[in-house]
């Protein structure tokens, strides 16, 4: 038994003692008179009452922040709870043990053996043990509380760091993701500049000044968490325009694109990289490169197609050089299952048809 106590009396993890000292005197002065208060029904034996109280005050203090600060960390809710039952029941069979000797003791020795001059409760034993684990019982149901309480806050503090720790990633992968198409633009264009300039050609000019307007919304717009999709199909025209000049009469361009408001929001550099995909992988067919773009808009819904000639059966789509998955990673990062995305081959057109069913729901918002 001794080793048990010694063990029971080794300070745990948690406390009872949550802030001031001052709290807890004061908790135990109302205990105090709580008791005095029932031990003087039908007595008027006032100092008998607060000696007895005051006796009885250590044993359930000792026995609270026992049963709070070991039992309960150490074993209850470490879910050991055949050594908690085990240990509490010593303890239980010992206090029950010192409130017997409390009540003999006073009953000897301020009363000479006169059980008639005693106060009617304070020689009730169950009732005193019932009101001694009342207090134990009610900080003990504190202490668990304030303890789940404690653990789903710091589950809740964890978990928000974690969400912040996934986004900041997230938003380091998109933004390296999104960094890796813009060479493309800049080097085939920089090549059909090369050409002019070889040639002197008049075009020049223009070719170098829808390139600035490109590297504008490539450098200072892509960063941007979602733009004007009237804005970027704009671009898509002015690429498409610059495409134009490098093909001369080996390209045929139908592009088709319905009235789009100009609240309609989509994420930056989404739809330029799938035409920039059919110039660069596109094959000759017929004598023509032949690209369909095709934009629809209704309800907020978007319908994006996509198709370009080639001739090897093996084409593969790689988009800036990273494939799409990249671009599946994109969408899935601001649209999370709000798209469908379909590739298929038909004869010598190879089609990809995008749809975003809420052009609303941008995540990165």
């Amino acid at each position: 038994m001794p080793d048990i106590l010694n063990k029971l009396k080794k300070p745990g993890p948690d406390r009872f003692i949550p802030g001031h000292m001052l709290f807890h005197i004061i908790f135990w002065i109302a205990v105090w008179f709580f008791y005095i208060y029932f031990f003087s029904y039908n007595s008027d034996d006032r100092a008998y009452v607060i000696w007895f109280s005051s006796f009885l005050m250590p044993l359930t203090i000792i026995i609270t922040y026992l049963t709070v600060n070991r039992l309960i960390p150490s074993y209850l809710l470490r879910k050991k709870y055949l050594k908690f039952i085990l240990y509490s029941f010593y303890v239980f069979v010992l206090s029950s043990y010192l409130i017997a000797v409390i009540i003999y003791s006073f009953l000897i020795f301020f009363l000479d053996f006169d059980i008639n001059a005693m106060p009617p409760m304070s020689k009730n034993f169950l009732f005193i043990l019932i009101l001694v684990y009342l207090i134990v019982g009610i900080v003990s149901s504190i202490s668990i509380l304030k303890n789940n309480f404690d653990t789903v806050s710091r589950n809740r503090e964890l978990q928000n760091k974690i969400l912040s720790t996934q986004l900041q990633l997230k938003d380091q992968e998109l933004n390296y993701l999104k960094s890796q198409i813009h060479p493309h633009f800049l080097f085939n264009t920089l090549n059909t500049i090369y050409g002019l300039a070889l040639e002197q050609s008049k075009q020049t000019p223009d070719v170098i000044l829808r390139l600035s307007n490109l590297l504008d919304y490539i450098l200072y717009q892509i960063n941007k968490s979602a733009v004007s999709l009237k804005e970027e199909v704009t671009h898509i025209e002015e690429y498409i325009e610059l495409e134009k000049i490098r093909f001369e009469d080996r390209l045929k361009i139908n592009f088709r694109s319905e009235a789009i408001p100009d609240n309609t929001n989509i994420a930056p550099m989404l739809l330029i990289p799938f035409v920039e995909n059919a110039f660069k992988h596109g094959g000759i067919y017929n004598g023509l490169l032949t690209i369909n773009i095709d934009i629809k808009l209704k309800n907020n819904r978007l319908d994006f197609t996509v198709s370009n000639t080639f001739i090897d059966d093996n084409n593969k789509m790689t988009i800036g050089g990273l494939g799409i998955g990249n671009i599946k990673k994109r969408l899935g990062y601001n649209y999370g299952e709000n798209y469908t995305l379909e590739r298929e081959v038909m004869e010598n057109q190879y089609i990809v048809k995008l749809s975003i069913f809420d052009l609303k729901q941008l995540k990165n918002e």
